[in-house]
Order: structure tokens, then sequence, then C-alpha cells
């Protein structure tokens, strides 16, 4: 049984825009393709979908997924191992579900609480849980898989202190340019997107069409979204129509 690129995004609530991008760039190839260039997916793609997005939920990174995918376990085990950490993470969010109840439970009562007394205000917590998650990651996919991938990728520390900071300067010049009344296509915002496209070649090298792809990723899928629309609400759908300009003048 196949199932269209649409029928894929309304089960998994991913946009059809994603799922081709998720194509552009290898991650998600589609079964195959028919007369009319519309996608099919297959069940062996589902199951990749799936892991895909416990994987987005984990934090891992797309050029992380794609070392893993690419070079994972064999299915039932990686999906075993999916459900195992599900109901590990279920446990874990009824527990901090818990102690804020409680904690709101004694503020409303009004309650006169010793320094002893609050200890259980903090239960759930994990300040490790990153280093975990890195570790339940290697379980699953293989720790050889997933210290490739981090070796590539480099630490979140690292990224944070370079090509995050470049990132971070990349929209806060887009966004004065937005200020200053520029439009995606004038080259003084072509010149920022330049800088863009160059900051991601050192991760993958997008064509027109995966590049384009990006943009609309970026505007569309919520999780990016809502990041943009915290830095400025206009930011989004400027950035998009910026790369769309520059796919089309600048890339094959």
């Amino acid at each position: 049984m196949a199932w269209s690129i649409a029928q894929v995004a309304r089960m998994s609530k991913v946009t059809s825009r994603t799922l081709r991008h998720y194509d552009d760039i290898g991650l998600l190839p589609p079964a195959w393709v028919g007369a009319n260039g519309y996608r099919y997916y297959e069940q062996e793609q589902l199951v990749r979908l799936q892991q895909i997005l416990v994987m987005r939920e984990l934090g891992v990174g797309l050029d992380a997924i794609a070392e893993i995918v690419h070079r994972g376990r064999e299915r039932g085990e990686v999906l075993r191992m999916h459900h195992s950490w599900l109901l590990a993470e279920r446990d874990r969010f009824q527990r901090l579900a818990d102690t804020v109840a409680r904690t709101i439970d004694e503020l409303e009562g009004g309650e006169n609480m010793s320094t002893k007394s609050m200890d259980h205000w903090f239960e759930g917590f994990d300040p490790d849980r990153q280093e975990a998650l890195q570790e339940e990651a290697r379980q699953r996919w293989g720790a050889e898989h997933v210290d490739a991938a981090n070796a590539k990728v480099g630490s979140a520390e690292e990224w944070q202190r370079t090509e995050g900071r470049k990132w971070a300067e990349q929209l806060g010049a887009l966004v004065d340019l937005i200020d200053a009344g520029h439009q995606p296509t004038d080259p003084e915002t072509q010149a920022v997107i330049e800088g863009h496209h160059r900051w991601i070649s050192g991760m993958w090298t997008p064509n027109r069409e995966s590049y384009t792809g990006l943009g609309d990723l970026y505007a569309d899928d919520p999780r990016f979204r809502e990041n943009f629309d915290r830095t400025d609400p206009r930011l989004a759908e400027f950035l998009r129509a910026a790369m769309a300009e520059f796919a089309r003048t600048r890339l094959d």
C-alpha cells in the first residue's frame, strides 16, 4: 500500500514542504514518484519518518539524523527502543507534572513550609538530561553512528560559540534590514543571505530546489517558526522570500 505526500503530511502533521525538503537532502526519499510527479510513500518510508521525528524530539540535528538512518540498526530493534524511550519519557513527565501540581496545591493552601519540606518541589528534574539523551541515542542507534555524527557536527557548546553565533548575527542583520524598510530582493538582503548559504554549506550544500525548500521549512515547520517568531514575527516570511530569491538568481 502507498500513500501520497498529502496523506503522509496529514497523518504525521509534517508539512508537504518539509517532506519534500527531506527528500531533497536524501533523508527521506519517497518509495516512488508517479508520472504526475507526485511522491508516494510506503510502510518503510513511514517507519523512517517516525524514526526521524523521534530523533528530532531528542534534539538531534538533521545531519546527525542522516548519519544514523543511513547506517542504523534493524527496523524492529529500533522500534522497540523507541517504544521503551517513549514510556520512560511518559513516566518522567508524569513525575514533573505531579511535582508542579503539589507545589500549586501548597501555595494556594497557604502552607508555611520549611526548607526541608520544599525538597519535593524539585522532584523529577534532571540537570544532566542532555547527557542522558545523548546516551539514550547512542544505545538506540549505535554508539559508533551517534559518535561519528557528533564528531562531524561538533559539541553543543562549540556549536553555540561558533556557528550558533554566526546564525544569530545573520538573523539580527535581517531584522535590521526589515526595520530599515528593505525588501527580500534588495542587494543588502541578498548579501546577508549569501552569508547564510555559505554558512549552511559547511554542513551540506543545497541546490536551488533544496535551498528554497529550506526557506519553506523555516517558515512552515512550527518548531522553526516559533523560534523565528520569538526573534521577530516578520522574520520567517522575510527569510523565506529572501532565500527563494537567492536560489532563483544564484543557484543551479
